[in-house]
């Protein structure tokens, strides 16, 4: 098992406690390697057109770490005890999205056999063209000159990382705000990444690879948990429009009522961290599996880690990366209220029939009920929690919802 750490592609790192690997291989018999890459403006930066054939593929440094660590397994991991026609790649957040860029890069097909996107969907990544234009900014904010590599290569660490803020800023918002997510992040090339991770379809050449993928049930809650506001819960019902505004442009006002009549009595705050989440993180694991099942070639089961931490009176509710302790069944390393029986049970269970999938390709494992794989009618959905079942469609409304309104925009 490969894990890729998250971070969007521009910070992060797999050496922390909560990945700890040791709970992972002795229960679930497995051989775990994590990785680290190069990231953000040392990984990502396209100097192809600037600085010639030399840096022709400088846009996916990172990339191409990715793809060295896979082929370092290939070659080596058969002295660890380890089958390397039995790779399973898996990451969470930008770790997820690093296993959708693999599964759509020809370099990387017999690489890995089995794949596990957590919260990390990736549909869309930068097509060339913004690429560049986000290099022309980081080169006027630096003050060097095109083709002078020489001088950009002497600029210091610390100017090259303030100058990630403004450059991306001066390009502006993509015009797929709510799929193309990573402004510094591998880029569509022609070459070592033709195509598009999952847009408009699934890539042929991971076509039969089986898939896991899902997310938590409050993704945004994390990344809304700085704003007074939504902390508080005092956002009016004028703030969680203007917030939304932007995203659903004219679908504003279908968006917020049919998040209101879903969640009666929640406040404008909940209904906000409910509506992003679903926007932001669902409907790109929801568009992926739907895809996917299209080629009915490899199966695809479709999860939603509901678990919420008790941490800070349980206002995160079951937020982003909450999952990533369980995967690894080091919930005793996490913080102390995660040390229940409850959440040690689930622990076992999600790290275990992870595991399992690594070894069967199938994600079958006691601790868990039947878990059917996903297809376009039933949509079974294996719900993790204390009492983990299996749900068919959950919310479906939304899911309806926010493909008609990514369609939309895609359609422009």
């Amino acid at each position: 098992m490969v894990w890729l750490h998250g971070g969007a592609f521009s910070f992060g790192s797999s050496n922390s406690a909560r990945l700890e690997g040791k709970s992972l291989c002795r229960h679930g018999e497995v051989v775990l390697v994590t990785v680290n890459q190069r990231l953000n403006i040392f990984g990502f930066l396209d100097l192809s057109e600037t600085a010639g054939a030399e840096y022709a593929l400088s846009g996916n440094a990172g990339t191409l770490d990715m793809l060295a660590a896979l082929e370092w397994v290939a070659d080596n991991i058969a002295v660890f005890g380890g089958d390397p026609g039995n790779v399973t790649i898996f990451g969470e957040s930008g770790g997820g999205a690093k296993v959708s860029t693999l599964m759509a890069m020809p370099r990387a097909r017999g690489l890995f056999h089995r794949a596990i996107v957590q919260s990390g969907a990736a549909i869309r990544l930068r097509e060339r063209e913004r690429a560049l234009r986000l290099t022309e900014a980081v080169l006027r904010e630096l003050g060097v000159g095109g083709g002078d590599i020489a001088a950009l290569q002497a600029v210091p660490q610390g100017r090259l990382l303030a100058a990630i803020g403004p450059a991306t800023t001066a390009i502006g918002a993509s015009r797929w705000p709510l799929l193309d997510r990573y402004p510094f992040g591998p880029v569509v090339d022609g070459e070592l990444l033709p195509r598009q991770p999952f847009d408009p379809d699934a890539p042929e050449i991971s076509a039969e690879i089986p898939l896991i993928v899902g997310d938590t049930k409050d993704e945004a809650s994390l990344f809304l948990s700085d704003d007074d506001a939504v902390w508080n819960d005092t956002l009016t019902e004028e703030q969680l429009r203007e917030r939304l505004t932007p995203i659903a442009g004219g679908e504003t006002d279908r968006v917020i009522a049919t998040y209101r009549r879903l969640h009666p009595g929640t406040s404008p705050s909940r209904r906000l961290a409910a509506t992003l989440t679903d926007c932001n993180f669902r409907i790109r694991s929801l568009l992926m599996a739907e895809r996917r099942v299209r080629q009915r070639r490899a199966p695809v089961w479709m999860y939603s880690f509901g678990w919420e931490t008790p941490a800070f009176g349980g206002r995160l509710g079951s937020p982003h990366a909450l999952d990533v302790p369980f995967t690894f069944d080091t919930v005793h390393l996490f913080s102390p209220d995660h040390t229940t029986a409850g959440a040690a049970a689930l622990a076992a269970a999600m790290s275990g029939a992870w595991a399992t999938f690594a070894r069967t390709a199938r994600p079958d494992h006691g601790s868990l009920p039947y878990w059917p794989a996903y297809d376009g009618e039933r949509r079974a959905t294996m719900m993790l929690g204390e009492t983990s079942r299996v749900e068919d469609d959950p919310g479906g409304e939304t899911r309806t919802l926010w493909r008609e309104i990514v369609g939309a925009v895609s359609a422009l």
